[in-house]
């Protein structure tokens, strides 16, 4: 038997809900990675390569990489394709590498 639309047995997505990045409230899904809701603002890139400056935003995807790193609720170096959002995150950029909660 499939549960019809607005049965108690069915699973209810849960709502949207919003998290700070870099200042700004966005929307945000449950069960999106930090990197999927960058991405869906058009945030394609959030710091640069260390030779030449250019834009560089997620590359393997996976966590293998760790060139994907941002703070996330004053926790440096967390990686923005493995960390899902939760309600209320607060997100910014990470500028090098960052130790501790400083900033």
């Amino acid at each position: 038997m499939v549960p019809e639309r607005g049965d108690p047995a069915r699973p209810q997505r849960t709502a949207e809900f919003s998290v700070e990045v870099d200042g700004k409230r966005v929307v945000a899904k449950p069960g999106q990675t930090v990197a999927a809701v960058l991405m869906t603002i058009g945030r394609t890139s959030w710091h640069s390569t260390r030779q030449h400056g250019k834009p560089r935003g997620l590359f393997c995807g996976i966590g293998v990489c760790f060139d994907c790193l941002l703070v996330v609720n004053e926790v440096p170096d967390v990686r923005a394709c493995q960390r899902v959002v939760a309600p209320g995150d607060v997100i910014r950029t990470q500028h090098g590498a960052e130790l501790g909660g400083d900033s």
